[in-house]
Order: structure tokens, then C-alpha cells, then sequence
């Protein structure tokens, strides 16, 4: 029974994918239109973790989980500075790369020298003054659960962020970067919090689940979060607690982008 789930569950996800693929492509050019004006800026986390323990293949940024979100955020105005916890180079996941998942956009900012360029030279920790951002942004691929959840850097920077009135926001296995964080009181952020994140059958059916070194899913629970996940895996699915606000996978990444910009005009 479990195998006759588990290849539906499959289907269903590859069926998802290719039609948020053709969604995105009708509404791309709008995404794409830079703003004149800045309302802001956002801060933009990504992975500098590559490797997993037993494969051959590469993890790092996935990489629409990036640019759906920019494309959505620069079209409202936003401006946004790229963060990793070395510095530097990112790497960007092999599997995120293929045609299933990229649409037209994503594959013109794979195109543009300019905007590798970022990826190649993202700013590390101790070059962000927290108090010139409105919200920060984790993005996922596998690679985040190694190097997001255990950097004290991130973590009072993103604090900070939060205990100014930003906007704390995560998306698929980026959301792991929440778990270190602490409200005044020293106690987990997302504790009696709604949040969601890379569910453990999404887990199982992308076949990672044995090189991951947590189930993120299960941390959430651990730290007192309210974890809920969408009725169906690969499908978006976004949870806004106030100023915290998750997406469960990387078809959720336009949707959160959407209710990130949302929650930021109610502070203007």
C-alpha cells in the first residue's frame, strides 16, 4: 500500500511542478520589471554547503527558491543584499537545475554574468548592519541543514532584524535557519508558532532522506512550533504567524515572496 502512495505521490509532485513551471512563464515579464523607487531592503540568505555524505551529485541553493522570490520582491520595490554564512561563492544544487524546475526566468539569471557574479560574491556576516534591513529572507536546498541552523551569525543578525519590527521569513529547507533564533526573553522564536517547512514524506519521496542530518520537520516540532504542511506534497503551501512567515517547499517560493512583500507594506 505504502509503495502505491508513495508513486502517486510522485506523479502528483512532477504534475505540480510542470504546471507551476507554466504559470510562471505567463507572468514572468511583470516579475522581471525593475522598480524606480526603493521601499527597502531585504536580506537574502543562502547556503555555501555543497556536499552530502554519500553522493556523487552537489547540493547547495536551490535555485527558483532565489529567484522567484527576487523577481517578486524587486518588482515591489524592494532592494536585496545576498548573504552566506562564509561569504563568497555559492554553490547552486545540480537537481534544482534541471528543465522540470527552471522556468524562463530562472534560466535568464542563470544567463546573466551579472547576476552569478552576486552568487560568486555574496557578503558575509560581519558585513551586515541589521538595522538597514526590513525583513531577511532564508532560501533552501539541501545544503542549508548543514550550515544555517548551528551559525550563531546569522542568528543575531536575523534577531535583530526581527526585534526591530522586520519581517523573519524561510522557505523549504531554508526554514531550518529559524531554529537557533530567540525572542527578548531567550526563548525559541518559533515556539507556539504556526510554521511549516520541507515535510518528512517530501523528504522520503526526493530520496535525500537518508543524507540529511536531521528531519527538519521533526526539529520544528522539537522547538515548539505549531509544524503544518500542505494536503498534498510539492505544493505550495505558505504559513503567516505576524512577522514570521514560511513556505513549505520550492513551489512555494513566489507564494511566500507575495506575502512577505504583503506583510512589509502593512509596516510602511
Amino acid at each position: 500500500m505504502f509503495k502505491r502512495w508513495n508513486l502517486l505521490y510522485r506523479w502528483m509532485g512532477i504534475f505540480m511542478v510542470i504546471f507551476a513551471s507554466g504559470q510562471s512563464t505567463a507572468s514572468e515579464s511583470t516579475q522581471q520589471t525593475p522598480s524606480v523607487k526603493s521601499n527597502g531592503k531585504i536580506l537574502v540568505v543562502m547556503t555555501n554547503h555543497a556536499t552530502y555524505p554519500s553522493r556523487s551529485d552537489t547540493t547547495g541553493l536551490w535555485l527558483t527558491e532565489l529567484t522567484h522570490f527576487y523577481d517578486i520582491a524587486q518588482a515591489a520595490g524592494y532592494e536585496m543584499d545576498f548573504l552566506s554564512p562564509k561569504g563568497g561563492a555559492v554553490p547552486l544544487d545540480e537537481r534544482s537545475l534541471k528543465s522540470i524546475y527552471m522556468d524562463a526566468s530562472a534560466k535568464a539569471h542563470l544567463a546573466d554574468p551579472d547576476f552569478i557574479q552576486r552568487l560568486n560574491t555574496t557578503l558575509a556576516p560581519d558585513a551586515i548592519e541589521p538595522a538597514n534591513y526590513q525583513a531577511v529572507y532564508y532560501t533552501g536546498g539541501h545544503g542549508t541543514m548543514w550550515d544555517f541552523p548551528n551559525n550563531r551569525d546569522l542568528q543575531k543578525i536575523s534577531e535583530k532584524i526581527y526585534q526591530q519590527g522586520g519581517v523573519v521569513s524561510a522557505v523549504c529547507h531554508g526554514v531550518g535557519g529559524l531554529l537557533p533564533l530567540k525572542n527578548e526573553k531567550g526563548q525559541a522564536l518559533i515556539a507556539g508558532r504556526s510554521v511549516t517547512g520541507f515535510a518528512n514524506i517530501e523528504e522520503t519521496l526526493s530520496g535525500i532522506k537518508s543524507q540529511v542530518p536531521f528531519s527538519l520537520q521533526n526539529s520544528l516540532i522539537q522547538h515548539g512550533a505549531q509544524y503544518k504542511r500542505g494536503f498534498f506534497p510539492f505544493t505550495s503551501y505558505v504559513i503567516s504567524d505576524d512577522r514570521i512567515i514560511t513556505g513549505q517547499n520550492p513551489q512555494s517560493s513566489k507564494e511566500i515572496a507575495e506575502a512577505v512583500i504583503k506583510r512589509l507594506r502593512r509596516l510602511n
